[in-house]
């Protein structure tokens, strides 16, 4: 392959780290581990569905900010109000200030610049959010800031095919030899594949496999399985 393009949130880094502690400050409920993981996953499936609604301009950030929270505590039987909703997204951002890539995605890109590989990222999100993650990661260390994509910037969002056609344009690649990495299947796999490039599904969220026409090329459920994968290929 010649060509590695990777999501970030979550992909790079473990952005549920960010929502644990910032359920533990805002939140006045003590929660198990297991019920964190269980709620960080219902805020990542109200956020994309809500995403949506938000770059189609049917709500705006800030109710989508709010719902989405408040969502997926309501699905927990957690009743949290539109003011602490806005307080959770408040210390959540602060929070996002402090994330760091896992240990092995830096080995990966680390790797893959020296081996002369045409890395990108392509990101949903607004595009001065998703710039200060994209600066604390310091992802311009490997990726040309030219090749850091966020969809609020650009004009178009996963998993639109243009989204995935206009990296196509600026990056003059090839298809066939080009990988996506994603730990979303609606966005990611789904996204890339429809776009005719590869696959690598990073679901170490270990998500189930949804009822879907296309598959992801190949499953990795960690950051170092993830590594591996590009170490033996």
């Amino acid at each position: 392959m010649d060509t590695i393009i990777f999501d970030m949130d979550d992909t790079l880094y473990d952005q549920s780290a960010t929502f644990k502690t910032t359920c533990k400050k805002v939140l006045n409920i003590s929660l198990e581990d297991s019920e964190l993981d269980n709620l960080y996953l219902l805020s990542r499936k109200y956020s994309d569905e809500l995403f949506d609604d938000q770059t189609a301009g049917k709500i705006t950030m800030k109710e989508m900010h709010i719902r989405r929270i408040k969502d997926a505590c309501a699905d927990m039987g957690i009743e949290i109000s539109a003011e602490q909703a806005v307080e959770f997204q408040n210390t959540y951002v602060q929070e996002q200030g402090k994330i760091e890539l896992f240990e092995e995605a830096v080995q990966l890109l680390d790797y893959l610049a020296a081996d002369k590989k045409q890395l990108a990222v392509l990101t949903n999100g607004a595009e001065d959010h998703q710039a200060m993650k994209i600066k604390q990661l310091k992802l311009n260390k490997w990726i040309p800031e030219d090749y850091l994509f966020i969809s609020g910037a650009i004009g178009h969002a996963k998993p639109s095919v243009e989204a995935f056609h206009f990296i196509e344009d600026k990056l003059d690649l090839t298809k066939a030899k080009t990988i996506y990495v994603g730990d979303s299947f609606a966005n990611d796999v789904v996204g890339a594949k429809q776009a005719g490039w590869q696959a690598v599904w990073m679901n170490h969220r270990h998500r189930q496999m949804p009822e879907a026409a296309v598959k992801p090329d190949k499953i990795v459920y960690s950051a170092k399985e993830l590594l591996d994968l590009f170490l033996e290929s």
